[in-house]
């Protein structure tokens, strides 16, 4: 055992000054200051509150369940199934496998590899004799066949001295944290698409039965002055026009028919089914209650939108990546070792004179790689700079996305209620004026200014309440309704770091996603 004392002794002086020559190595690169950690300012000014919103502190964010607010057990349904079927869903739950399995993969190079290696070799070498042939020429003896026996542990680690493979691992965690604030963003845009979409189906069912009464409502005025032309109370051209009038409310409804089944097939998509396998019982816009809804302060956004926080994660991935650059401007340390059995016969390959080792330090330090290295470092860092960039635009964007939907949530509740005046007072002025087409006290060219007037007033107030239901479905979509984010757990939006350290998210708050993480 002695030799093997003094072997390992040798090769631990060995390691010792390979290491101290790389520290020496390192020190004296003039790119050493390029591990310090940089902070940038994310330059946004956090409003105090939207100029279109009410000025409350304490206003709540929006449930995690906003859709129900509407009253609607259809579409609380239709929304359920399509986050649970969807097929665009479900892929992003894919991409979010793919991510954790990224994440171990590159965890790996953190860990020692270990391989077992077994093999039995046979050769077979010539044996000579010193008689020489008639020519002169040396003799073949024949040939000895043999046989070695080798079972060994090989293992290598790589020291990751300068974070090399953790900030490589810290990418692709950021990566996966991104995938899970992805998954949210689809969920969300799925779940507005189908409000949508069931919403303009119930406004198709809403014009059509407003279209469908116009239309008896004309007919009836058709057979009227239809009764005053037999009797040569009217004249050909009134009736024209009034004919034309039913002609143009029954050319209406086609339209209509359209959009409300070809509104079903787009909800088949969006709840995984084919449409003939979909059957929606629309029914009135008027039987849908509007959610109140808050939009919280500005700041809380930031915390509340999973596009905004995906694309942190981004961020937080490119701010690894360029750590990891630079990392690989400075010497790699790998340490091996090989250890086992060797032997030519079988039942002495596990005695201990047939153990056999080898240990091993290597330092690599890159010199001349045709700017390879400096390529890479410069690209991660455009790369970082530009995903900087898309993460101030979506905070501000997510800023002006709740601005517009408070503004047309707003006007389109007042335009409903000014729309409701207008179809009364010309509901009013139809009904006399078909009385007094009865009596025939009126003369028709008031009659079909005052009929084509409702149409139009009933139809616009029908376009109208739908408006308004896509702007309070907006409202909720632009502050990030869906789920709720941990609110300990809101990037700082005043100091945006490049270090990987800086931005961390617990992955036990994540949202919806039933999965494991790795570690």
């Amino acid at each position: 055992m002695r030799p093997f004392v003094s072997q390992r002794s040798a090769l631990r002086g060995s390691v010792r000054r390979l290491t101290a020559a790389g520290l020496a190595v390192a020190l004296a690169l003039p790119l050493a200051g390029c591990l310090s950690n940089e902070i940038v300012p994310a330059a946004i000014d956090i409003p105090k509150a939207y100029r279109a919103g009410p000025r409350n502190a304490d206003a709540a964010l929006p449930s995690v369940v906003w859709w129900r607010g509407f009253r609607s057990k259809e579409l609380t349904d239709l929304i359920e199934e399509a986050l649970t079927s969807n097929f665009d869903v479900a892929a992003a739950v894919a991409r979010i496998v793919q991510a954790d399995a990224q994440s171990r993969i590159a965890g790996s190079a953190l860990l020692p590899i270990v391989d077992l290696n077994a093999d039995a070799t046979r050769s077979v070498s010539s044996r000579t004799t010193g008689s020489r042939g008639v020519l002169g020429g040396v003799q073949s003896g024949g040939s000895s066949p043999s046989t070695d026996y080798a079972t060994a542990l090989s293992a290598s680690y790589e020291i990751d001295f300068w974070g090399k493979n953790r900030a490589a691992l810290r990418a692709t965690e950021e990566l996966a944290v991104a995938s899970r604030f992805d998954r949210e963003v689809v969920a969300l845009t799925t779940i507005v698409s189908v409000a949508n979409s069931y919403f303009q189906m119930l406004a198709a069912h809403d014009r059509l039965a407003i279209a469908r009464g116009n239309l008896a409502a004309a007919t009836r005025v058709y057979d009227l002055i239809k009764q005053r032309f037999d009797v040569g109370t009217a004249s050909a051209l009134d009736l024209a026009q009034q004919e034309s009038v039913v002609a143009q409310q029954r050319a209406s409804i086609p339209p209509l028919e359209q959009i409300l089944r070809q509104n079903v097939a787009t909800l088949a998509v969006l709840i995984g089914r084919t449409p003939a396998a979909v059957r929606v019982r629309a029914t009135s816009m008027s039987q849908i209650a509007i959610p109140p809804v808050t939009p919280g302060l500005p700041s809380d956004l930031i915390g509340q939108r999973p596009d905004i926080r995906e694309a942190e994660a981004q961020l937080a991935s490119a701010n690894a990546n360029v750590h990891n650059a630079r990392a690989q401007f400075f010497p790699s340390i790998t340490l091996t070792g090989v250890g086992g059995y060797q032997s030519s016969a079988l039942r002495t390959l596990m005695r201990p004179e047939s153990v056999f080792f080898n240990l091993a330090a290597g330092l690599v330090q890159p010199v001349l790689d045709g700017g390879r290295i400096q390529g890479n470092f410069d690209l991660q860092k455009g790369r970082q700079d530009e995903l900087l960039q898309l993460y101030r635009k979506a905070i501000v964007n997510g800023f002006a996305d709740v601005e517009r939907a408070l503004i047309a949530v707003q006007q389109t509740a007042r335009r409903v209620q000014l729309q409701r005046d207008v179809v009364a007072s010309t509901r009013r002025a139809f009904e006399i004026a078909e009385t007094r087409l009865r009596e025939g006290t009126v003369d028709l060219v008031t009659v079909l200014n005052t009929q084509t007037a409702l149409f139009q007033a009933q139809d616009a107030l029908a376009q109208a309440q739908l408006e308004r239901l896509i702007a309070v479905v907006a409202l909720f979509q632009a502050l990030g309704g869906g789920w709720q984010a941990p609110r300990d757990d809101r990037p700082k939006v005043a100091e945006l770091p490049r270090t990987p350290q800086e931005i961390s998210f617990p992955v036990q708050d994540l949202p919806r996603f039933q999965g494991h993480w790795p570690r």
